[in-house]
């Protein structure tokens, strides 16, 4: 398993504010999120980071499986409404597959920079892309995806932006071709590595003793890696662990049985516990703030 020495080593030579958290907290876990409400609710629960999925944002904003369908340019206007909403968050966005060849990632990569972003997933699946618990990926030559990710760390310069290489190669070609990809992308200019979808806590554990540096783990409900907490993860050497989907998936859950309630009876009059009332949304998004600018505006007395 990964080394206490390694790991610190890893953390220390890095600048970003991930790696600043890395550093506190051991092993950082972040919720998906696919909104700025759901980003703001993140930071109100006490998060420092969160991951902008690509699977959550293209159900939440094309209403479409994650299966390629997502622009750049969306991803980078969602993120940018997700750091305005949540401006003390660490965003790390899922880029799939950075929008093309090495040019298009950089460009890619400059404009999460200046969405406010504070890194990002880059992987190496064959475009059009799918979830990567999703059955029929394929990949993309090992060298090819290692020129994107140099060309985003070129990108990134002295940003404060954290750049993850991602491996979808588990699936299609085995854990050990993974693992060696990971490490090419590491060399190849990453801050950490992400080996999608390990079957099982051997795996997990090869990952960790074949690949170097950081390392990222993916938590799916019903996916294909066996849920674990972040202490767990800490113990076996990963350094970052998205809950990519929880939020999403809770969404749909209260979203079906609201509208099967209202279906049904058409009134939610005996069932207030499956929904916030009024006061507490107004409170989840801050409203009393917003009343105390437009208060500050109605008094303004300008000067002669």
């Amino acid at each position: 398993m990964g080394s206490i020495e390694g790991r610190n080593n890893e953390v220390s030579e890095g600048k970003t504010t991930m790696h600043r958290l890395i550093a506190e907290e051991g092993a950082v876990l972040m919720p998906g999120v696919q909104d700025a409400f759901s980003a703001a609710i993140a930071a109100k629960a006490g998060f420092k980071a969160c991951f902008v999925s690509g699977f959550g944002v293209s159900a939440a904003l094309l209403g479409l499986p994650d299966f390629g369908l997502l622009t750049t340019t969306e991803v980078t206007q969602v993120s940018r409404r997700i750091t305005s909403a949540a401006p003390n968050l660490c965003v790390i966005v899922d880029g799939d597959t950075g929008g093309g060849g090495p040019l298009n990632v950089q460009r890619f990569i400059k404009e999460l920079i200046a969405a406010g972003a504070k890194g990002v997933f880059l992987e190496d699946q064959v475009w059009p892309k799918k979830c990567g618990h999703m059955r029929g990926k394929m990949v993309v030559p090992a060298e090819e995806h290692a020129l994107k990710i140099a060309a985003a760390r070129e990108a990134i310069g002295d940003a404060d932006f954290f750049l993850v290489a991602r491996t979808d190669a588990r699936a299609p070609h085995g854990l050990q071709e993974a693992i060696r990809r990971a490490n090419l992308y590491r060399e190849s200019g990453a801050d950490a590595t992400f080996v999608e979808a390990p079957a099982n806590i051997e795996e997990l554990k090869e990952v960790v003793n074949g690949t170097k540096g950081l390392r990222i783990a993916n938590m799916i409900e019903g996916g294909k890696t066996p849920l674990h907490t972040p202490a767990e993860f800490k113990e076996l050497g990963f350094h970052l662990i998205a809950h990519s989907l929880s939020t999403i998936y809770a969404t749909t859950r209260a979203l079906v049985d609201i509208m099967k309630v209202l279906k049904e009876k058409g009134t939610t009059r005996d069932d207030l516990d499956k929904i916030v009332t009024f006061s507490e949304f107004n409170e989840m998004i801050s409203l009393e703030s917003w009343y105390e600018l437009e208060n500050k505006f109605k008094n303004f007395t300008p000067k002669a």
